[in-house]
């Protein structure tokens, strides 16, 4: 008997529906076809266990058991519970077949039957909406991460029994509440503090001029280098701009949670994200943990910190490889990833926030320490970060040593809940000026078109800009995006126009392209 029951597979951050066909008949021997990895080959011994260890029997004929499309890649143990399912449909066990048309059944089994967890539900439960399925039944882990689609039925399970018994009857058990139908819910969102204290601006001593470069950075999402002393305060500086950051739009709080989903990282709660993302790597990451990627690929470093920061501390002790991997997505806001059989693209529009010592013994220019360096290892290790890299880089501030004075000054500064507001001010600007644009959301990712089209200078700001592009020798990317960093300039002080003290604020954050790096070296 054959029996066809509707399941879903991952692709990016995307989920293909997949037809499970069961097909139990006359012969020997068990078999999976449509491209199966290990672990959906291994997916026979699981159900078999479970199937055995509930009361039911395995069919000893011949079963066949295809993923339909054959020509994409399975993976993962999701697929356990249709292919029981199925089994059980297919050797006459269990009737309904209505029913195993109109729902999306994913799951991993335990050998005893019960069911854990999957990665991608977000997704799977997205693309069973959008083409016309009932709802989804699945492990009650994964229940919550289903509710965010709304318009869906949501049948969470603990054990394959409670799956069985369900199809069955599903009325009966849903009058002795052994099923709970989740209805859907709008607004879910985690509300949950997070795990680390946030450092408040208020706490931080001086760098007033790096404070306020954060600022605009998190109005604009601009990128921004730091580069000063040890103890300066620069890893402090990065982790506040969380305490800065506004709360992810609804749009954003989607793609950020399916990417999390997909990679099997969704917070405890499987709800909706609303806190930005924060990645902090350590410099010993490779290319393809950075990118995303592997056998199954999976979302890399820049993807997890998609609508959020991606903070590289010590930005010249990752691998020159690591480092360049990041400039096509700073561009595009997104990376592809092909392979021999497949290219998929993630979505990858991050903030930068990098890091580093103005040598190898951090001390280069400083005021009281020596540097004992030389000259070569100064600028071995300035020229690990590539001009195009740095091009792409909006802000470069120096971050100079914190004075005795400010360290003892009792006096607060301005918290981030004040900072905060002039952010959100910011970006709901943006969000005005962007809402006919799919995809953008802030200055920093306006395109050429959209620069000419948002960004009228004064002429004595046209002026200055055309000084400033002759005496630094500024390429045409440091041209736009020192613009893009004006408009941000001016949406803080609610400004049309941009003025020539935007400019001149914008322009005095790129001290560090390679035509000014001189400064560094010997």
């Amino acid at each position: 008997m054959l029996v066809k029951i509707k399941g879903s597979a991952l692709l990016g951050i995307e989920a293909i529906t997949i037809t499970i066909e069961v097909n139990v008949s006359m012969g020997q021997g068990y078999c999976i076809v449509g491209l199966p990895d290990n672990s959906v080959k291994e997916s026979l011994h699981r159900t078999e266990s479970a199937i055995k260890a509930n009361g039911f029997h395995m069919p000893r004929t011949k079963v066949v058991v295809n993923l339909s499309p054959a020509d994409l890649k399975k993976s993962g143990a999701a697929f356990d519970l249709p292919i029981a399912i199925g089994l059980l449909a297919a050797s006459e066990q269990l009737t309904s077949q209505p029913l195993l048309q109109d729902y999306i059944i994913m799951g991993e089994l335990g050998l005893d039957g019960l069911l854990y967890p999957i990665k991608g539900v977000l997704a799977m439960a997205i693309q069973a909406k959008a083409e016309g399925y009932k709802g989804l039944i699945l492990p009650c882990q994964n229940a919550k991460e289903a509710m965010m689609v709304g318009g869906l039925e949501i049948f969470p399970f603990a054990h394959l029994l409670e799956v069985v018994e369900f199809l069955r009857d599903p009325s009966y058990q849903q009058a002795q509440n052994t099923v709970t139908t989740f209805q859907t819910k709008n607004n879910l969102v985690d509300n949950n503090p997070p795990t680390t204290p946030i450092p408040d601006f208020e706490d931080i001593k001086g760098q007033v001029h790096a404070k306020r470069a954060l600022e605009i950075a998190s109005a604009g999402g601009h990128n921004m280098i730091m580069i000063g002393p040890p103890g300066a305060g620069k890893t402090l500086l990065a982790r506040s701009i969380v305490s800065i950051l506004p709360p992810l739009s609804t749009m954003e709080a989607l793609e950020t949670t399916q990417i999390y989903s997909v990679s099997g990282k969704l917070n405890m709660h499987h709800e909706l994200q609303s806190q930005r993302p924060f990645r902090h790597p350590h410099h010993t990451l490779s290319s393809i943990a950075m990118i995303g990627g592997g056998s199954n690929p999976q979302p890399g470093e820049i993807s997890l910190a998609h609508n959020g920061v991606l903070f590289l501390d010590e930005l010249p002790e990752f691998n020159r490889g690591v480092m360049e991997v990041l400039r096509q997505p700073m561009e595009e806001g997104v990376v592809c990833i092909a392979r021999a059989k497949m290219s998929i693209s993630y979505p990858a529009s991050f903030m930068l926030i990098a890091s580093m010592n103005p040598c190898p013994c951090g001390y280069y220019n400083h005021p009281k320490k020596e540097c004992t360096c030389s000259t070569t290892s100064i600028q071995k290790y300035l020229h690990k970060i590539s001009g195009p890299l740095l091009d792409r880089i909006d802000l470069h501030i120096e971050v100079a040593p914190v004075s005795y004075e400010d360290l003892r000054d009792q006096q607060k500064a301005e918290c981030s809940a004040i900072i905060a507001l002039s952010v959100k001010k910011a970006r709901a600007i943006q969000t005005e000026r962007f809402k006919n644009s799919k995809g953008v959301y802030t200055n920093a990712q306006m395109s050429g078109k959209q620069l000419s089209q948002s960004c009228t200078i004064s002429k004595d700001g046209e002026v200055l800009l055309k000084k400033a592009m002759e005496q630094f020798q500024l390429s045409a990317r440091a041209f736009d995006r020192i613009i893009k960093v004006s408009r941000t300039i001016a949406d803080l002080a609610g400004s049309d126009l941009i003025q020539i003290h935007h400019i001149s604020e914008a322009i005095q954050y790129r001290t560090l392209d390679r035509s000014s790096w001189g400064k560094f070296k010997a």
